[in-house]
């Protein structure tokens, strides 16, 4: 028996002999609105903290998710039911179904036309029930139904219809608190009981960090000879076919993965359309500089989507760049800018001590917007150089969209990738990429979800708008150079978009409602859909015969794009708002496109969670709607050698699992040694359960120093530097060495209680013959291995990651000579090519 299983076993033991001697009555309250919904056992010495059942989902992190005057009731059936006051001033209330305490499906925010919606209240009305409310000094009713997610109007109430829910006064571990007082049965205290008591067990077990393997092997690994010994059984005859495109990479525009970053515009603002809607503080000539305040009109733009532009006389402007424009001698740059009026400028790269690197000039010659385009070759080398706009003369002229951008893109492609960054990536051999996001794609409520029809077309027709990370989107990297850097690197493109309704954590609109906001209107939901079918048509259609395909062909693509994926939602509540709008996209995308593979959401977070519990209900209610369905959870490495048998028992006829966001942690919050052998330890499990789990793919993967919004990433950068880490490397050698079929094996040790620690995964490809062996060591102890069913040639080539520091944050893998490929050293992994 495994360690932790003896654990559980003893606590499981305790738990019992706990509920025989305990009293049923339960109180429901909430200590604190930013602690949630708890429970307490009444006992004989009082009242005992038994944990916290919910919290609230509302609005954005911190200051919004906040639960008010809570009110339970239950059901004739057992089941429960959960109002709530979000704040002072939104026109919703919160609610909940509970299938029993523990259990609770996703909140619902009920739109009113009231103000807001204060102290709510519910009671059981037969077979529905009652919600009672406060705005202005008013008392309203809403009426719900059974399934509590579908609610009248609010009607007003008189005084004598207005009803009292009895709340009792107690001390909970020497805190007074007020709440609701029910009765359990054991059953239902059991399951109460069993619920936390697994939680508390979980995050002991999931605290466990390899740092700490001094002391927690201290009496289990022989001090003066700390050797593990164990079997490799490999059955070459039991071979099942796994998915080929397990390992891939996401793609979010966060950190500055995108402008400043991938994307190779040297220029920041180029557009000037920032705003203080991007970040506080922000305006239009952001990131420019001149002797005298820069004039910005709107008179006569561009274009309608990008309304400003400069007004320049004599004076210089002169653009930072992203912390400063990085220059190397010899190097060419292209620059180019839109002109209305006649003038001749001078176009210089400045230096920091204002010498200048590359000078050109440049003369326009209309009245109407031209766009004018000439080179640079910097005489020098410059991490930090400026870009100089000169106008000569005293007439005035309007300049927009001005530009800079390395000549050495990646394949060399006009408006195209910075080449290192990319290479990085490529060098990944990613089976697939997830773009553009993430949050962004659902984005900072209804007004910011992510239009994929707004990326495409000439980069001054683009939509430029806000990042949900607070900063701005040029947009110059959009659908079209996602979709052609998919190609480019041989990967198949998963485009991701929203599902009717914007990120769960947006904050409040402007009138007050915040979250999913309600969702698109649904009369506005065709017209969404028939967006989302453009796509398709844009992507796979024919130019002659339409309007979408032959924009793509204009841009340069006349051949298809052959997709075959297209993700629906974002890590989503799902809530009865999404459900609704999920499902009318995925009937219309079965009948208009039924070639497309839906790619479906469970929430931002792992079993138990409620949106986890109920995308689940709902993927298997409707297999038909979605091929598969995508998983997120961010975790400690403690979790991840802990829970490796997580998809074991993962139904083989529902949808198909992308796990879409992934990431081992620790609290130094950077890819180590430590974390690259726990997600090691994992993707063999992964590639176990390849037949279920379709897809992969860390994240987030890129993100520039000084402008991190999360850790920890893959691929750190600067302007000059790329720096990968040891998730980098795992994730590099899970691609490149993987296969279609699995062969099964299994791995015991002579200490059973260390099989958490050690991994192993034989993976065959197909089309080349090769297979790959691939062997983990999570243990501070050389680890020998007697392999059976297959032979193992001495001296053998392999792919090598280890150290003996675990919080090496450099490690990197090794393509090496072993001698003895079945021993393995502490801390290590390793793939031998069969």
């Amino acid at each position: 028996m495994k360690l932790h299983s003896k654990k559980l076993l003893f606590a499981m033991l305790c738990l019992c002999s706990a509920v025989a001697m305990a009293q049923n009555k339960v109180l429901v309250y909430s200590p604190d609105p930013s602690a949630g919904l708890h429970v307490a056992l009444q006992e004989k010495q009082g009242w005992k903290h038994l944990g916290q059942l919910c919290g609230s989902d509302y609005g954005t992190w911190g200051p919004e998710k906040k639960m008010h005057h809570p009110t339970v009731c239950r059901a004739d059936d057992g089941t429960w039911r959960l109002v709530f006051q979000v704040n002072n001033v939104t026109p919703c209330v919160a609610v909940a179904y509970g299938r029993d305490l523990v259990t609770w499906r996703p909140q619902d925010y009920p739109r009113m036309q009231t103000k807001n919606c204060l102290e709510p209240v519910v009671r059981a009305a037969g077979k529905n029930f009652e919600i009672q409310y406060v705005s202005e000094g008013k008392h309203y009713r809403v009426k719900a139904e059974a399934d509590f997610r579908h609610f009248s109007k609010e009607e007003l109430l008189a005084d004598h219809e207005l009803f009292k829910v009895e709340r009792t006064s107690a001390s909970v571990d020497g805190k007074k608190v007020k709440g609701q007082v029910f009765d359990l049965n054991d059953a239902e205290l059991l399951a109460v009981r069993e619920h936390f008591t697994n939680l508390s067990i979980d995050g002991g077990l999931s605290a466990e960090r390899m740092y700490d393997d001094a002391k927690t092997f201290e009496k289990v690994l022989d001090k003066d000879d700390p050797t593990v010994f164990g079997i490799l059984d490999v059955d070459l005859r039991k071979e099942k076919t796994i998915s080929d495109k397990l390992i891939g990479i996401f793609f979010e525009d966060i950190s500055y993965a995108a402008d400043g970053g991938l994307y190779a515009e040297l220029v920041q603002n180029r557009d000037f359309e920032y705003s203080g809607k991007d970040r506080r503080g922000w305006h239009a000539t952001t990131a420019w500089h001149a002797s005298e305040p820069i004039r910005i009109a709107t008179t006569y733009p561009l274009s309608a989507q990008n309304p400003h532009y400069a007004i320049l006389q004599s004076d210089t402007i002169v653009n930072e760049g992203w912390d400063g424009i990085a220059v190397e001698q010899g190097k060419k740059y292209d620059f180019s800018m839109f002109i209305r009026g006649q003038k001749l400028f001078q176009i210089a790269l400045l230096a920091e001590d204002g010498s200048v690197i590359a000078r050109s000039e440049l003369k326009s010659k209309t009245i109407d917007w031209q766009r004018y385009e000439t080179t640079l070759v910097a005489q020098t080398t410059c991490k930090k150089a400026r870009l100089a706009v000169i106008p000569m003369g005293k007439d005035e002229v309007a300049v927009d969209m001005i530009s800079l951008f390395p000549r050495d893109t990646f394949k060399g492609r006009k408006n195209g990738l910075r080449k290192d960054l990319a290479e990085t990536i490529a060098a990944l051999h990613p089976k697939f990429v997830r773009f553009p996001g993430g949050c962004m794609s659902h984005g900072q409520g209804l007004d910011n979800i992510y239009h994929w029809n707004h990326t495409v077309g000439p980069l001054e027709n683009r939509t430029p708008d806000m990042n949900i990370w607070n900063y701005h989107q040029t947009r110059g990297l959009g659908f079209y150079e996602y979709f052609q850097f998919c190609e480019d690197i041989g990967a198949e493109p998963l485009p991701v978009l929203a599902a009717g309704v914007p990120c769960q954590n947006s904050a409040n609109n402007a009138e007050g409602f915040g979250g999913q906001q309600g969702g698109i209107p649904m009369a506005d939901m065709p017209a969404y859909i028939d967006e989302l079918c453009h796509l398709i048509e844009w992507a796979n259609g024919n130019p002659a015969t339409n309007k979408w395909a032959k924009m793509r062909a204009e841009a340069g693509h006349p051949k298809p794009f052959n997709l075959k994926y297209l993700g629906i939602g974002n890590e989503d509540i799902i809530s009865t708002v999404f459900e609704e709008r999920y499902e009318m996209i995925c009937k219309a995308m079965r009948v208009l496109h039924p070639e497309i593979k839906i790619c479906g959401t469970v929430g931002p977070f792992h079993y138990p969670s409620a949106d986890y519990i109920e995308g689940w209900d709902f993927a298997k209610k409707h297999p038909d709607y979605q091929y598969m369905t995508d998983e997120h959870y961010y975790e400690s490495t403690g979790w991840f050698m802990y829970h490796r048998d997580y998809y074991d028992n993962y139904d083989r006829k529902a949808p198909k699992v992308y796990l879409g966001e992934w990431a081992a942690s620790t609290k130094v919050k950077r890819p180590n040694l430590e974390t690259a052998l726990a997600e090691a330890l994992y993707l063999t499990d992964i590639e176990r359960n390849g037949d279920v789990v379709e897809m992969t793919s860390y994240a987030p993967m890129l993100c520039k120093d000084g402008h991190s919004n999360w850790n920890p990433n893959m691929i750190y950068f600067d302007n000059t530097t790329v720096r990968t880490t040891p998730a980098y490397e795992v994730q590099r050698l899970f691609s490149v060495c993987s296969g279609d079929r699995y062969i099964s094996s299994t791995l015991k040790l002579d200490n059973q209680d260390l099989d958490y620690r050690v991994g192993a995964s034989v993976v065959r490809d197909s089309k080349t013959g090769n297979r790959y062996l691939k062997l983990v060591n999570a243990l501070p102890a050389t680890l020998k291995l007697t392999v059976k069913g297959i032979k193992i040639p001495q001296n053998a080539k392999c792919y090598q990651f280890t150290g003996k520091d675990v919080e090496d944050q450099q490690a990197k893998a090794e393509y090496m000579e072993v001698t003895d490929p079945t021993i393995l050293p502490p801390y290590s992994f390793r793939i031998i090519k069969l």
